[in-house]
């Protein structure tokens, strides 16, 4: 009979996705959350060989002091989407508030500009640019006391820009992967069947 614990281990390497036949076919709750719980427990344990690995490489101090996960191909593709030292910087600031998906970053202008050396008045300048570009989307908020808030700032648009760009990539690493195996096929040995001294 199994176990609950071997249909964790089976399902361990499925994704939601994947599941959902299964799940749809049962229609059992209990089978439901057995399943959430054994993706959940999948991705904390990546999330923790991630930190791990980070911790190899920039030491334990710096990360447990923070860290944000931000797109390499924002970084490669700056200069294709008209963006300077000073966006992408603004940019990446932005993304070490953004610590849930829901919750978008809202720093003050002034907590910008004390991060990057600038002064706030320059740091409304280049969000208003990256606003215009659809880069970014500014969320106006208010506060019953003290009357206007700090913005909430949404990445939509800068997603949308850069997607192409990391299919295009994805595409190219598959196509490089298939040509390597193709290159070691083709290095394979070709084994010949030898009897009594002589191949057939």
């Amino acid at each position: 009979m199994t176990q609950p614990g071997d249909i964790r281990v089976s399902l361990g390497s499925l994704n939601s996705a994947q599941l959902a036949p299964t799940i749809a076919t049962t229609g059992s709750t209990t089978f439901w959350f057995l399943v959430m719980a054994t993706v959940a427990e999948k991705r904390k344990s990546q999330a923790v060989k991630a930190v791990c690995t980070n911790e190899k490489k920039w030491g334990k101090p710096l990360m447990d002091s923070g860290w944000t996960a931000f797109p390499s191909i924002i970084l490669e593709k700056q200069q294709a989407l008209g963006l300077d030292s000073l966006d992408v910087n603004l940019i990446l600031y932005l993304s070490t508030y953004w610590w849930e998906a829901e919750n978008k970053p809202h720093p003050s202008k002034k907590t910008i500009a004390d991060a990057l050396g600038v002064t706030p008045r320059t740091v409304q300048r280049r969000i208003a640019g990256l606003e215009a570009a659809g880069f970014i989307r500014r969320e106006y908020r208010t506060d019953k006391n003290k009357g206007n808030n700090t913005n909430r700032y949404h990445f939509d648009g800068l997603i949308a820009e850069v997607e192409p760009y990391a299919q295009e990539k994805l595409e190219g690493i598959e196509e490089r992967k298939s040509a390597e195996a193709a290159r070691k096929r083709r290095r394979r040995p070709v084994l010949k069947a030898v009897e009594g001294g002589k191949e057939t």
